[in-house]
C-alpha cells in the first residue's frame, strides 16, 4: 500500500479523521538537532498529533542509528530564543 493511501486511523488524542501528510521531523541527538525531511506520517487537522507507521519509524530509527552514514542534504541556522530574556 503506498503511504499515501496507507489508513492511519482515528488521532489517539482528539478522535479525529488522521490525514496523510509529508512532513519534516526534527530530533536531538546527544545535544545536535537533526532534522529528517520527507516523512510519510499520518496528520491530525483538528490537534496536529503526527504519527507514522512501524516501517517509517524504523527505517528512521536506522538511519539516526548511525550518524557517521547519514545523507545530509543540507544544513541550516536555527534561531535561539530564551523565555526568560523576553520576560
Amino acid at each position: 500500500m503506498s503511504e499515501a493511501n496507507y489508513d492511519y486511523g482515528a488521532c489517539h488524542t482528539c478522535g479525529e479523521a488522521v490525514i496523510a501528510r509529508t512532513i519534516q521531523q526534527d530530533f536531538w541527538i546527544k545535544g545536535q538537532l537533526i532534522v529528517v525531511e520527507n516523512v510519510p506520517a499520518g496528520v491530525c487537522p483538528q490537534c496536529g498529533e503526527k504519527i507514522v507507521n512501524a516501517e517509517t519509524g524504523q527505517q528512521i530509527a536506522a538511519t539516526l542509528a548511525k550518524p557517521d552514514a547519514m545523507n545530509v542534504t543540507r544544513t541550516i541556522n536555527v534561531p535561539v530564543v530564551s523565555l526568560k530574556a523576553a520576560a
